[in-house]
């Protein structure tokens, strides 16, 4: 049970949609049945579709498949969805239709006593993020005199770095940087947060966090599926703008950065914009040589048969929207210097995981060399699965029983469900809390939004002037062989797992 937290209402914006009802409302369920939510709480959907508070229980409770309300006695259910509430708007800015919002907050803290504490969601298409914050500030509901109101911003935060900078001033206009939350679902996952944990709580894994004995970094998201019917959407957008310059960086982030003072916002944030202000900068003319862009031809992965991504639907004939990337890059200070750092990220690849591994140095001498299979045995890895079944396994040598000294990898392993009886936490259940308790650790801090964008513009502009070649995969294979030439007298490539979490050096099949 968390610190007592104060009465507010939840707004969602765009809460007809289809992430309110996959994971916002699932989200509110859980803190809900976990005792988590203050006494005095509404929930307030707004959104275009007309329809009444009964209407709004009816889609987004007890007809929505994404609520899970196993094991949950009727009136449990019930006594949620009496907290939910409904305000139809002709429009998102207009100024009446805010007003009348503003008029129904007030109803419901006349009635159910929740306060003048609000927290205002963006479910909405990233078009609307300029003109809502606005749109509640003209109707005093920015800031209140005996409250407070916080505002939650989904990804997309920007195109590119020069509309990210002009939403950020747009947005802090209306409010405070200290009440704005951009959420990123990856922070909330709980391995990303644990990769913090790791590496500050225990003193054996700290003194060889470095250039001194780790030789190199890398970073997976595979997805199994295509664009399916967002084909239209995505090629607005593509794998570095979708994955690389949020997700993938923040975990990045959590990886590389300093250690802070505290275990508190302004010190972890702090040590975030110090890490992406030491990313090297890749500039336009060695995109070619750094980053490889890839789309996905038809093939068949997991789920079945895919159609090529110019084939999907919406996407264009002549399309250069990349689904794949694969990059090297370094990092620019003490610890790092000399490190390579690789990233990828793909649709349409063999199985759905994000996973960070870290590959130690081999010791100077490798004196049972003449042993069998020494050369193939003997990688160092620090595996931390994020997804699926989120975990850490360390790969190491050991002696095999027997005459001689040959020697084989084993692995100690770790799985979160082993340490709780209950479900890991869904990573928007923890990131609500958070919000509601006034905690942005685990949200992006403007200045760091802006400074992983300057880090992947030059890569953009590269790919929109058409500088470097856009390469091709087969649906269900990991991904361009071009993008395994980054990894070049570098080290030992892309690891390429099974389901397991545990050392699986081949790839894997369908």
């Amino acid at each position: 049970m968390p610190k007592s937290l104060d009465p507010h209402t939840l707004v969602i914006f765009g809460a007809s949609g289809d992430l309110a009802q996959r994971k916002l409302i699932p989200a509110v369920f859980d803190l809900f049945r976990g005792d988590y939510l203050p006494e005095k709480f509404a929930l307030l959907g707004a959104s275009r579709t007309n329809m009444t508070d009964d209407e709004f229980r009816q889609k987004v409770v007890y007809n929505n498949e994404h609520f899970d309300a196993k094991g949950q006695p009727d009136e449990k259910v019930k006594a949620f969805a009496d907290l939910l509430f409904y305000q139809d708007l002709a429009s998102y800015d207009g100024e009446k239709d805010i007003n009348d919002l503003g008029k129904r907050l007030r109803k419901l803290n006349k009635d159910l006593g929740v306060g003048s504490n609000y927290i205002f969601y963006l479910s909405t298409p990233p078009s609307l993020y300029s003109t809502i914050p606005p749109a509640l500030a003209k109707a005093g509901l920015n800031e209140t005199p005996d409250g407070w109101s916080r505002l939650i911003v989904e990804k997309p935060f920007g195109y590119d770095i020069e509309s990210a900078k002009q939403l950020n001033e747009e947005i802090q206009t209306h409010f405070e940087e200290d009440t704005i939350y951009r959420i990123d679902h990856y922070l909330g996952k709980e391995t990303v947060q644990n990769l913090l944990v790791t590496r500050f709580a225990n003193g054996f894994f700290e003194p060889l966090w470095n250039r001194n004995y780790i030789q190199s970094v890398q970073i997976t998201a595979a997805e199994t599926v295509g664009v399916g019917t967002r084909g239209g959407y995505y090629d607005g957008s593509g794998a570095l703008r979708d994955m690389v310059q949020n997700h993938l960086l923040q975990v990045l982030a959590h990886v590389a950065m300093e250690p802070p003072i505290r275990a508190d916002a302004p010190s972890i944030r702090g040590e975030k914009l110090k890490l992406f202000q030491s990313l090297r900068e890749i500039k336009r003319e060695e995109v070619r040589n750094h980053v490889i862009r890839a789309q996905y031809t038809e093939g068949r992965t997991k789920d079945g048969d895919v159609v090529s991504y110019r084939d999907a639907e919406g996407v264009p004939e002549k399309s250069t929207t990349e689904t794949y990337v694969g990059m090297k890059f370094f990092i620019d200070n003490w610890r790092w210097a000399g490190v390579p750092f690789f990233v990828r990220t793909g649709k349409c690849l063999p199985m759905k995981l994000t996973e960070v591994v870290i590959t130690f140095k081999n010791p100077p001498q490798a004196i049972f060399s003449q042993y069998d299979n020494y050369a193939m045995s003997c990688d160092n890895q620090l595996i931390i699965r994020i997804q699926p079944d989120e975990g850490m396994a360390l790969e190491f040598g050991m002696k095999v029983p027997g005459e001689g000294f040959r020697v084989k990898n084993v692995d100690m392993d770790f799985f979160y469900r082993d340490l709780t009886k209950n479900d890991v936490p869904d990573a928007y259940t923890r990131l609500l809390l958070d919000c509601m308790k006034g905690d942005p650790t685990l949200y992006a801090r403007g200045d760091s939004v802006e400074a992983a964008w300057d880090f992947v513009d030059p890569i953009l502009k590269a790919w929109e002037a058409n500088e470097v070649p856009l390469y091709s995969y087969p649906a269900g294979t990991w991904g361009p062989l071009q993008s395994d030439a980054l990894w070049s007298g570098l080290g030992n490539g892309w690891r390429n797992p099974t389901s397991s979490l545990t050392a699986e050096k081949h790839y894997t099949k369908l």
